[in-house]
């Protein structure tokens, strides 16, 4: 990973995106969309994430955050993505309604198998980029974008 997607400044408030494996629609159900919101919270509550905006688009969320405490935010979003992408993949082989069941699980299992960090399926693709916002002008930026994802 280029040393430009590092997290510099571990004060800093900082735009990220995850985004799911050959941009696989996942969060159209309302079910994985509640493990991300709760994931959050416990991040939140336990970790010392600081949440300033988000959306959860069907293939990938923006973040806008932060962190207060001694959690380094690169270590929070380590351990919500791996966290998450267990959730996740037994969520979507127990939902007895999940038309796509086979399907999404034969893409994150190939992924996971070509990705040597991985040892069964792989959910989020490996890269965050995120982007500490310096400025007023960055924040506003984000933050209209976050805002008007959803919308465009």
């Amino acid at each position: 990973m280029s040393s430009k997607y590092k997290f510099h400044n571990p004060d800093g408030i900082y735009f990220v995106t995850f985004a799911v494996v050959r941009w696989v629609d996942v969060f159209t159900r309302d079910i994985y969309r509640e493990i991300i919101l709760d994931s959050l919270k416990y991040c939140q509550k336990e970790k010392g994430l600081r949440l300033h905006a988000y959306v959860i688009m069907t293939n990938h969320l923006h973040l806008i955050i932060s962190r207060e405490g001694k959690n380094l935010l690169e270590n929070i979003l380590r351990d919500f993505k791996k966290f998450t992408s267990s959730a996740l993949i037994k969520a979507i082989k127990e939902n007895p309604y999940e038309s796509r069941k086979e399907w999404m699980l034969e893409i994150f299992e190939t992924e996971g198998r070509e990705n040597p960090n991985n040892k069964y399926y792989q959910f989020w693709r490996q890269d965050n980029h995120p982007i500490e916002l310096i400025s007023n002008k960055m924040m506003d930026q984000k933050l209209d974008y976050v805002h008007n994802n959803p919308v465009e």
